[in-house]
């Protein structure tokens, strides 16, 4: 059996077979610049179609993205970890420590 092939064609709002040689037109071309933010909005309906608009838009109102937090939830789940293994002095509390201390103080009954 022969594969086949299917696009979307918005003209007949419908899958439409195509050759196996078919090339998309428009797909091979990289983001160039600011052309990603062409017609982007913010969710109050501010343009913020380029980038230097979508950076002032963030700072005038105290937003920010996800990729400025990366080093931060990264350091933070290091210091978990460390605390979960009893690496950062403190220790991790387990069922072991619960249970002498509550043995401690029963026999101070």
């Amino acid at each position: 059996m022969a594969r086949r092939r299917f696009v979307w064609s918005p003209a007949d709002d419908c899958l439409v077979e195509v050759s196996p040689d078919y090339e998309q037109p428009g797909r091979d071309v990289p983001i160039i610049g600011d052309t990603h933010y062409d017609g982007l909005r913010a969710t109050d309906g501010t343009p913020i179609d380029t980038k230097a608009k979508h950076r002032e838009y963030m700072k005038r109102n105290g937003l920010t993205t996800v990729d400025d937090f990366k080093d931060t939830w990264a350091n933070a789940e290091r210091k978990r970890d460390a605390y979960r293994t009893g690496q950062s002095g403190a220790g991790a509390v387990n069922k072991h420590d619960i249970a002498r201390v509550i043995a401690a103080l029963e026999n101070k009954r």
